[in-house]
């Protein structure tokens, strides 16, 4: 039985939304060329992966004299929540405390980072026990 096919953006294609979400609308070379800047890559590649993208609801695309203007149908927002919960779920059992712990062990997270995860959390708590207040 195949899979059910993913939403989540790929590598490539999170590549070329960072574009979009940077640039706004743009024609197809526009799109190369940024990419392009990275890696070598074909306008014919970059055509058929905005073709996959659209058919996955990751971009949309308008008319223009020519061609078709391309932009981000997913806010940058929505695409780390979808790509995060996939790993949060797939790697860390849908454990949060797993992944800080892991980013702790590996020594991805600076003292500036802790700071501002506790700045974070304090004002989490603060907004729940508000709320907690508000339906007494």
């Amino acid at each position: 039985m195949a899979r059910p096919a993913s939403t989540q953006p790929t590598d490539g294609e999170l590549e070329i939304l960072k574009v979009l979400w940077r640039s706004g609308p743009v024609p197809l070379g526009q799109v190369r060329a940024e990419v392009g800047r990275n890696r070598p890559v074909a306008a014919t590649t970059v055509a058929t992966m905005l073709q996959v993208m659209l058919s996955k609801g990751l971009v949309k695309r308008a008319r223009s004299g020519r061609g078709f203007l391309w932009s981000a149908k997913v806010t940058q927002e929505a695409a780390a929540s979808g790509l995060l919960n996939k790993v949060l779920n797939h790697v860390f059992d849908g454990s949060a405390q797993r992944l800080v712990a892991h980013l702790l062990g590996e020594g991805k997270l600076s003292q500036r980072d802790c700071q501002e995860i506790r700045r974070l959390l304090a004002a989490a708590d603060k907004t729940k026990n508000a709320n907690q207040g508000h339906r007494s």
